[in-house]
């Protein structure tokens, strides 16, 4: 596998569903600012993104991908597993229909406080649940043409959601805001539909028999939900953080959009760079650990840390430096005031801190996985995970809602330390000196950068672009030298 070759080409996919992303939330920003109703949607929509990441992106192509691997790829056992997911993600649709006034007050109790909040919270939670089935299901199907390293459509997918949102927001400017709020809520679950068929459409033209079955409990079966019910506790323990983080914000008011819209600058270049990288590990290490080739394990590594750290480092001093500008030119339009955008800026110069940690994780987690090792991922994620919830219940009486971005902070180094711990212990990575070489020399050239750009003064978006272009041309080529070379 050429590995270069295929973190490049998802990176850019990556790339332009940011982008589409960017431009919708800068929509969503004009449309609705940083308040009531921006908090209503983000909020509601957090909820399916919930158990996309717990049950389709994240545990169970973890788990699923080395064991098909580790099959030769059985079309009976991706059929299996296909139809008890469907069940599954069926049943818990249902529950949560019913439930979801009480799961609402659990997210955000401080809406109570505002009349008619919660109310609207709970109908626009209802109508975009149902996005859970489709999207999970795309979630699978995405694993399979990743385990047959077809890696580029997988990654094209979320553009379609954010194509049609920006189109759901453009329409929705000849109607009021409660109103655009409804047509964006349908517009989650029609993506979710899209992309699930055309997915399904791609495996049926590759001849793939993948079909719901009558489910079957067999002993891989059973192996895979015990797996994956292990990962869904390190999984799920990530997403009751994010819903005490989100919680807490609540009693903040304009704290959930606030925090949504650092994230999302702060995601940017991890998704850019990490979710790429770990997309073509996943398979890449599952297939040399299948052969027992632990050299190859270790090459893919190596070149893997050098390559994301050399491409974080200067994101990481950008952000940090010129993450004022940034927000004030891409959102303070509208609805969106300065108070929100300095808001923003300070918990993006806190979070971005964290990016040289999750990308060394998703390395180490990967590997991990790889090998089958599902306990010792989720027993990182509880202890680190337990102590940025800890951190975000007692400081926030102190700092208010910065106690987020810093208990993410502590706590993704935290893991990185335990996943690398756990990675020398079973002898599953050897970093070479010359890549912690490497890595220094990136993050000084980095920050020596960095304290340049300090001090340019930024009047307009167009001299932002300019200032990150003039950093990128002079960064890149003495940082390919210095990975060259050392």
């Amino acid at each position: 596998m050429k590995l270069g070759k295929h973190i490049f080409g998802v990176g850019i996919m990556t790339g332009i569903s940011r982008v589409f992303g960017f431009v919708r939330d800068m929509l969503i920003a004009h449309v609705f600012g940083a308040g009531r109703l921006s908090d209503v949607f983000l909020a509601a929509f957090k909820l399916p993104n919930l158990f996309r990441d717990l049950l389709g992106e994240g545990a169970l192509s973890s788990i699923f991908i080395p064991m098909y691997t580790d099959k030769n790829k059985d079309e009976n056992f991706a059929k299996n597993v296909f139809s008890w997911l469907m069940v599954i993600l069926l049943g818990i649709t249902l529950l949560f229909e019913i439930f979801m006034p009480l799961v609402v007050w659990v997210l955000a109790p401080g809406f109570a406080e505002d009349p008619g909040k919660m109310q609207l919270t709970v109908l626009i939670s209802r109508i975009m649940f149902w996005y859970v089935i489709f999207i999970c299901a795309s979630a699978f199907l995405s694993a399979i043409l990743n385990a047959f390293s077809r890696f580029l459509l997988v990654a094209f997918m979320p553009v379609l959601l954010n194509i049609m949102l920006i189109c759901a927001l453009l329409l929705g400017s000849y109607f009021t805001q409660g109103t655009v709020l409804y047509i964006m809520a349908f517009t989650v679950v029609l993506s979710g539909i899209i992309q699930f068929a055309v997915l399904w459409s791609r495996i049926r033209r590759r001849h793939f028999g993948l079909r719901l079955i009558r489910p079957r409990w067999t002993p891989s079966i059973k192996s895979m939900f015990k797996r994956l019910g292990i990962s869904i506790i390190g999984n799920g323990f990530y997403q009751i953080t994010i819903i005490v983080g989100t919680l807490v914000a609540s009693f903040q008011n304009g704290a959930v959009s606030w925090l949504y819209y650092s994230d999302r600058i702060v995601q940017l270049p991890f998704a850019l760079i990490g979710l790429a990288v770990g997309t073509v590990l996943m398979s890449s290490i599952s297939n040399a650990l299948a052969e027992k080739n632990m050299r190859s394990v270790y090459i893919q590594q190596n070149s893997s840390m050098r390559q994301s750290m050399m491409l974080i480092m200067p994101c990481v001093v950008g952000l940090f430096v010129l993450a004022e500008p940034i927000i004030k030119y891409l959102f303070q339009y509208g609805a969106w005031t300065a108070a929100s955008t300095h808001a923003v800026a300070v918990a993006i110069m806190i979070q971005v801190l964290v990016l040289p940690a999750m990308m060394i994780s998703q390395i180490y987690s990967k590997t991990l996985y790889a090998s089958q090792d599902v306990r010792t991922p989720v027993k990182t994620s509880i202890i680190s995970l337990a102590v940025a919830a800890i951190i975000y219940l007692s400081a926030f009486h102190f700092i208010g809602y910065l106690a987020i971005p810093v208990g993410v902070v502590v706590s993704g180094y935290l893991k990185n330390y335990l996943l690398r711990r756990a990675c020398k212990q079973r002898a599953l990575i050897h970093t070479e000196p010359k890549t912690i070489r490497a890595i220094i020399s990136f993050a000084s050239l980095a920050v020596l950068m960095g304290v340049g750009l300090w001090f340019v003064p930024i009047l307009n978006i167009w001299m932002l672009f300019v200032v990150i272009g003039i950093f990128a041309i002079i960064y890149l080529p003495i940082a390919f030298l210095i990975n060259k070379k050392i």
